[in-house]
């Protein structure tokens, strides 16, 4: 037995190497966790160090990491669109996959699908007839990457509350409940909505999402 462990445990190493190496190279991600406060993400700021920190978990700290998130004008602030805050790509998942070369490849025919769209830990994240469905992600934006005016609420007063307003998620896996551009949209597909308004965990799981994240290296 002692002799069968002593083998084991250097090809179990071996075996786990080449993935960490990998996911040290990764440049994008879906977040395998949600912060947990539906929409209050603590703003930018606390999008992007849920990114980090999950990313530093899988060995690839080492980059900047940013949310895929845009937030809008508002109290003499100017808008924030989540396609400037990304870096210029090219774009690699867990598995040394691409999955854009570029921001105008991203929106446009990029190779987004619920295969591709990992987590940090390489994980494929449920999507739509899965339980749970967790296909609904947190951008807050337009399809092409910019925010929305300022008219209407779409990013939960961005990204601070779980009580109010609504926010616009996209489908990690492209699928919905038609057949149209919407529904297979990653980036921009509907309003968050619920009983509690749509900001809220709750809310949020009652249309297939978890509050999860797109994170992206910046650098």
């Amino acid at each position: 037995m002692i002799r069968s462990y002593m083998i084991a445990a250097p090809l179990l190493l071996l075996a786990a190497a080449p993935a960490q190496a990998q996911q040290a190279n990764m440049t994008f991600f879906i977040t395998s966790t949600p912060i947990g406060n539906g929409g209050n993400l603590g703003g930018l700021a606390g999008a992007d160090n849920q990114c980090q920190t999950l990313a530093q978990a899988a060995g690839a700290g080492a980059k900047t990491w940013r949310a895929y998130l845009s937030t809008q004008a508002v109290d003499g602030q100017p808008a924030v669109n989540a396609r400037d805050r990304i870096g210029k790509g090219p774009w690699t998942n867990a598995k040394g996959a691409v999955v854009a070369k570029d921001v105008a490849d991203l929106h446009g025919a990029n190779a987004l699908t619920k295969q591709s769209v990992l987590n940090e830990k390489g994980e494929v994240i449920n999507g739509a007839g899965d339980k749970p469905n967790r296909h609904d992600v947190l951008t807050g934006s337009q399809p092409d990457g910019t925010a929305f005016a300022a008219a209407d609420d779409k990013t939960c007063r961005n990204w601070t509350s779980s009580t109010q307003g609504s926010a616009v998620v996209g489908h990690h896996d492209r699928v919905g409940l038609r057949d149209d551009d919407a529904s297979k949209s990653w980036n921009s597909s509907h309003g968050s909505r619920g009983p509690d308004g749509g900001c809220s965990q709750n809310d949020l799981k009652s249309t297939g999402g978890d509050g999860l994240l797109y994170c992206f290296a910046s650098n």
